[in-house]
């Protein structure tokens, strides 16, 4: 029973969170190119600035969580308003910022104005998810259960686009906007209130210390030298995040504009699929041979992808290339972050999320994207939509993206050879859950 519970929650706490996430980091952008700017480095500003407010908000509520042992506080209270800001990216335009504000350039308005809001929403659903669920998650599980935990948790991602593609894909296709942003927005919130009935938290000791020590503990250097194990980890897991943000930024708007693919929904679809399966499937070869040891060769076959999807043009071999791709992006997330959950100490589990913020989130938003949108831009392609010339993303972006992430090897060779801390968290009581 204790198990069902955990697997309930994981599955839909994860899928929810995702689901906002897939219109934050995928939607918003195409919304923004379609209806506002064609601006590469607008797109990128929305993710850099994103990151840094997610990394903020993730330290800030991750050590409030820890000392107040309040997780699911966190989670239920911060999916309301976390729908409700998303919602209101639908009421965005720049017809409507001409008429607010007739004297002033509406685009640049329009740019502003989502930018503003974007930055509430990634304050609000970074505290709720990516600070307080993602320390739960860690608090419920086990060493012995997490790689199937977090490879199930790396394929929510992938099935959240997929539950958009097909169900409200059409949606932003007819320009329906406001009602795409507002069934994400409300399926959010709702959630959010479930949670708050639902949600049982395993108890865990608390750090000692101030809530300013325990919110600074991660960044101090002592810190670093006692645990320097899962700061390799992290570090790995900066890499390989800056290598996906150098293309999945854009993958929507180069399937849709660059490979011209009326079909492009079966193709992400397909490559959902394929990838979710292989990852759930690979989460328990990770819990056998231990999460840590999987890395480098899920990073592999996650090269592979990347170098295949350059020359992929035709349906089936973008299919075939994406499901490679994916599939060893998700694997390489569910073992590094395993490998983080098991080098996490007992009482700093809300905290080790601002850390893995800062190394999977803010360092590759903020880096990646700009990667992407100077590739972009050296390659200067472009298209004719409506009479207006408009730069589109080009297949450079995948090797690009594969120099990037060859670079995982330095701190993954150094993780296995590296002593140090490694405090493993036990099984927590079935009571709690």
């Amino acid at each position: 029973m204790a198990d069902r519970r955990l697997w309930i929650w994981v599955v839909l706490l994860g899928l929810t969170g995702q689901l906002a996430w897939t219109v934050e980091s995928i939607y918003l952008n195409l919304f923004v190119y379609n209806t506002i700017t064609d601006s590469p480095t607008v797109l990128a500003t929305l993710v850099a600035t994103s990151a840094v407010d997610a990394t903020i908000a993730t330290l800030l509520a991750g050590a409030a969580s820890d000392r107040t042992g309040g997780r699911r506080e966190f989670i239920a209270v911060g999916h309301v308003p976390w729908g409700l800001c998303t919602a209101g990216f639908g009421l965005v335009s720049v017809d409507a910022a001409a008429s607010l504000m007739p004297m002033l350039d509406a685009v640049t308005i329009a740019v502003i104005a989502i930018v503003v809001l974007d930055r509430v929403m990634s304050i609000l659903g970074s505290s709720a998810n990516d600070a307080a669920f993602n320390a739960w998650v860690t608090d419920s599980t086990r060493p012995d259960n997490r790689g199937r935990v977090d490879g199930v948790l790396a394929t929510m991602p992938l099935l959240a686009m997929l539950l958009v593609f097909g169900a409200l894909d059409p949606l932003t296709r007819g320009g329906q906007w406001m009602l795409f942003f507002t069934i994400i927005g409300g399926a959010t919130a709702a959630v959010g209130v479930i949670a708050w009935f639902g949600v049982r938290e395993p108890r865990q000791p608390r750090p000692s210390g101030s809530y300013l020590s325990s919110v600074v503990h991660g960044l101090r250097p002592s810190t670093v030298r006692d645990n320097p194990r899962l700061y390799l980890a992290l570090l790995a897991w900066a890499i390989l995040g800056t290598s996906t943000q150098v293309f999945l930024p854009y993958l929507i708007i180069y399937v849709q504009r660059y490979l011209d693919m009326d079909g492009y929904a079966i193709v992400l679809a397909s490559v959902l699929i394929g990838a979710a399966v292989i990852s759930g499937i690979g989460g328990r070869v990770l819990d056998r041979i231990s999460p840590s040891r999987g890395i480098l060769p899920v990073a592999v076959g996650y090269v592979v992808g990347l170098l295949l999807m350059f020359p992929a043009r035709g349906m089936l071999a973008v299919i075939g290339a994406g499901i490679v791709m994916m599939a060893g992006f998700m694997l390489g997330v569910a073992a590094i972050s395993a490998t983080v959950r098991n080098l996490t100490p007992l009482d700093r589990a809300g905290q080790v999320q601002g850390l893995r913020m800062m190394f999977a989130v803010l360092v590759p938003m903020v880096i990646g994207p700009f990667l992407g949108a100077a590739v972009i831009t050296g390659a200067d392609e472009t298209f004719v939509d409506l009479g207006v010339v408009k730069q589109v993303p080009t297949p450079w972006i995948f090797p690009a993206a594969a120099v990037v992430v060859v670079l995982i090897v330095i701190p993954v060779v150094l993780l296995r050879k590296v002593g140090g801390a490694q405090t493993l968290a036990p099984k927590p009581l079935e009571t709690s859950l």
